[in-house]
């Protein structure tokens, strides 16, 4: 399993976010992303939202970063993602 971490360019908040994401297994993930005091609460189907100050801790921790569009790819690849239709 790869953790994969894209570009904070999201803007929310007041902020600026990432995407945390597994390119396998959601239980991997969730496992990881408690490690690394992600809250659980920052989980969206397929993702957590990590804002911009985490992204360096994540990837010393071994989020590997990748650009966004690569990011989808390997989600998609996965057959992790859920897509924004089915987000209902």
């Amino acid at each position: 399993m790869t953790v994969l971490v894209d570009d904070p360019i999201w803007p929310a908040h007041g902020r600026l976010w990432a995407h945390l994401v597994s390119d396998s297994d959601l239980d991997e993930l969730h496992a990881f992303a408690a490690a690394h005091g992600v809250a659980s609460r920052a989980f969206d189907r397929d993702h957590y939202d990590v804002p911009a100050q985490s992204v360096p801790r994540l990837i010393a921790a071994g989020a590997v970063p990748v650009g966004g569009k690569e990011l989808t790819r390997r989600l998609i690849r996965s057959g992790l993602r859920v897509r924004a239709r089915d987000r209902r």
